[in-house]
């Protein structure tokens, strides 16, 4: 009988294989994740709106309604985004502790998750700003001299030229914008919070925003000086003015008063 003949495998055989099952499997994998990445952040997302509508429920529809469509109340909140939702909760105004001509900031009664809950919700209902990155109002970039022109342009007359706030109509006024995150404050301006305008990208844009926001960090700095000397709040001319109405005339006064006190003493003696 014949012996049969056995062929004899390559020494590298096996490592070949290896290599390709790793690759097999390695491509399937790749195909996988991303799908698998996708539907985890949709979960997180749905998990996201579904704890801040119960948020809402609980604080915010009283005012604004069960699914947020406004009433006599409050306002529709269908479309203002979730950049409104984190300026107004994110500063203590919402929820209001009572009703008034303007709603002031208080203290923050929400935790930033929730907050970042309350958004998720509200931007669900429908499409509108988004919450800014902090590479949009960090300060790495900025012009702070166009800034500064932009701010005079566009706010100083309500807010004062270095942001010190000021009075509106009707017990309305313009906030002081010293310590304000610079998240709310290109917040406030993608928004237009209560008597404020808005500023879209088409009116300022995301690097005009910056600038202003770099300009009110330089202005309002603890390392900033006031080549003028005593500042006095920053108020304007108006201000400093009645305080040298007030302390210079009265100062003269006084001096006029020792002056013939004493003009009348040497008289008699």
């Amino acid at each position: 009988m014949k012996k049969l003949s056995t062929r004899r495998r390559h020494p590298l055989a096996a490592v070949v294989v290896l290599l390709l099952a790793l690759a097999v499997s390695g491509g399937v994998f790749s195909f996988l994740a991303p799908a698998s990445k996708a539907q985890a952040d949709e979960s997180a997302q749905s998990l996201s709106i579904d704890e801040g509508k119960k948020l809402f429920a609980v604080g915010c529809a009283s005012c604004h309604g069960t699914g947020g469509q406004g009433s006599s109340d409050g306002p529709s909140l269908v479309g203002v985004g979730a950049a409104a939702v984190d300026f107004q909760v994110g500063t203590g105004r919402m929820p209001a502790q009572q009703p008034g001509a303007q709603i002031p900031a208080k203290k923050v009664i929400y935790s930033q998750a929730e907050i970042d809950q309350l958004a998720a919700y509200i931007a669900s209902l429908g499409a509108g700003p988004v919450i800014p990155t902090k590479n949009e109002y960090g300060p790495e970039g900025s012009d702070i001299a166009k800034g500064g022109e932009l701010f005079r342009t566009n706010c100083a007359q309500c807010h004062n030229f270095t942001g010190k706030g000021g009075a509106l109509t009707h017990g309305k006024f313009a906030p002081d914008l010293e310590g304000v995150a610079p998240k709310h404050i290109y917040e406030a301006m993608q928004t237009g919070p209560q008597n404020m305008p808005s500023f879209p990208d088409t009116t300022l844009s995301s690097k005009n925003k910056k600038d202003i926001i770099a300009y009110l960090n330089a202005v309002n700095g603890d390392d900033t000086e006031s080549p003028g000397g005593l500042e006095l709040g920053g108020l304007g001319p108006v201000s400093e003015g009645l305080f040298a109405w007030i302390f210079g005339l009265g100062a003269l006064i006084a001096v006029a008063v020792w002056v013939a006190a004493r003009t009348a003493k040497a008289k008699k003696s």
